[in-house]
């Protein structure tokens, strides 16, 4: 049975439009260029910060997150910020008995913006704030040791085929991959998708009802 659900960051909870769209304000980037470099960038099966050095050539991107704090236009998000679906569907769980974790890459202001939104979450972590990033299937055994109970037994749901389904499979997680944000949409056909998840979802509305009934054929 699902008896944990951790969830991503960007494009789980976090719509991202708007950071990335400052963020082609900022290189002074048409958004429009910057969307269509970005998608051809992760397209391609490559990080998507090679988007950055293609638009922007010997561009640094930490320096420039520091560069945009000092300026008072730091990276960051906020309420607006969230999918509509996320308040409802976190409660939802934790109100039928499932332990709720946050985790995802992100650095340690990221996780400040997190707490600060009071989410019903029994766990918020970064890569940042463990020293390790996805896909890294160490990222995943930081989870683990942080779920009051087992990778089969807890669900990890994320956009990413790379970063967030085969990594958290390998490390004995069940997994969902929610079909939105470009990766999800780049890569939802893949075969590997079909072979890696427990469920596909288009929403996390739909999330309470899924795992009320995969638990209920699994016991």
């Amino acid at each position: 049975m699902i008896r944990a659900v951790v969830f991503d960051v960007g494009e789980c909870l976090v719509d991202e439009t708007r950071i990335f769209g400052e963020w082609a304000d900022w290189m002074g980037v048409p958004r429009h260029t910057f969307s269509a470099v970005f998608g051809a960038v992760i397209a391609a099966g490559l990080d998507h910060r090679r988007a950055f050095e293609l638009l922007r050539p010997g561009f640094d991107l930490a320096a420039e997150r520091v560069r945009r704090a000092d300026a008072g236009q730091a990276e960051g998000f906020g309420e607006s910020d969230l999918y509509p679906d996320v308040r409802p569907a976190l409660t939802a769980l934790r109100a039928a008995g499932l332990w709720v974790g946050i985790a995802g890459n992100q650095p340690v202001r990221a996780g400040g913006d997190l707490r600060a939104l009071d989410l019903p979450a029994d766990m918020i972590g970064t890569s940042e704030d463990w020293g390790v990033s996805k896909p890294d299937i160490a990222f995943f055994h930081a989870v683990r040791q942080r779920v009051p109970f087992g990778p089969e037994q807890t669900l990890y749901v994320g956009d990413r085929l790379e970063n967030d389904v085969l990594p958290a499979a390998a490390a004995g997680f069940r997994t969902a991959l929610i079909r939105r944000g470009p990766w999800a949409h780049i890569h939802q056909d893949d075969p590997r998708v079909e072979l890696e998840t427990t469920m596909r979802i288009d929403t996390l509305a739909d999330l309470p009802a899924r795992i009320k009934e995969f638990n209920t054929t699994a016991t």
